[in-house]
């Protein structure tokens, strides 16, 4: 098993699952995160510090549709490994349904 960070992390972007990752395994779009599958040791402890409840195991139903776009943006997003302010309107955004489409393939930038 492994952890995955769905749709509800689209234009919030918290970053205290970061701050907590004991390997680093965050990587960082534009508007969205990601957990690289091959170097997340399935610990926990990020799940519980997301403010928007975005993180979820890989056996969960919910993370299905999420598991590649982890995969896929963990190899080409630059790594987090400090907490940062979320995104302007994120606690706006936290809570609403059908923001796939708004995933943006962007890194992060600093």
């Amino acid at each position: 098993m492994t952890y995955v960070v769905t749709e509800n992390c689209i234009l919030c972007k918290f970053t205290d699952c970061v701050e907590v990752c004991p390997v680093d395994c965050f990587y960082a779009g534009e508007n969205f995160l990601v957990i690289n599958p091959d170097e997340c040791i399935d610990c926990g402890v990020c799940e519980p510090e997301c403010p928007a409840e975005a993180i979820v195991p890989d056996s969960d139903n919910r993370a299905a549709p999420w598991i590649e776009i982890n995969a896929k943006y963990s190899t080409q997003w630059p790594n987090m490994t400090r907490k940062i302010d979320a995104m302007p309107d994120a606690e706006e955004w936290k809570d609403k349904p059908g923001k796939a489409a708004m995933l943006s393939e962007a890194p992060h930038k600093d």
